[in-house]
């Protein structure tokens, strides 16, 4: 599949990014803010969009909202560290496809996409 990383941080993004290569999954580029995100989603076109919950300025919930206004076919798999039933609740309601939990293995990230799929 063709995918969007959206992350404030470096590391994780690079992570991602070599989970998906090894997946087979072609990463079309990588945004650490969501700005140079929804920028990059309008250009590109992606399958999947993986995206951060938690970024300085627009967060993941606002980046979400554009994508899906964009595009309400939009797949887009929320990150995030945060476990609250409450806010998955959010964030399924305003259009994400699914939510990996950090930290997460290559396993778990390829059940997601396979889901997806």
């Amino acid at each position: 599949m063709k995918v969007i990383i959206v992350d404030d941080n470096d590391l994780m993004r690079d992570v991602l990014r070599l989970f998906l290569e090894q997946l087979k999954h072609e990463v079309l580029a990588e945004a650490s803010d969501g700005v140079s995100a929804i920028k990059a989603f309008t250009e590109l076109r992606p399958e999947v969009v993986l995206l951060d919950l938690v970024m300085p300025g627009m967060t993941g919930l606002d980046v979400l909202a554009k994508v899906r206004e964009l595009d309400p076919a939009a797949k887009v798999v929320i990150i995030t560290a945060v476990e609250q039933g409450a806010m998955d609740k959010t964030i399924l309601e305003q259009g994400a496809a699914a939510i990996l939990r950090k930290p997460f293995s290559s396993e778990e990230l390829d059940a997601v996409m396979k889901l997806l799929g």
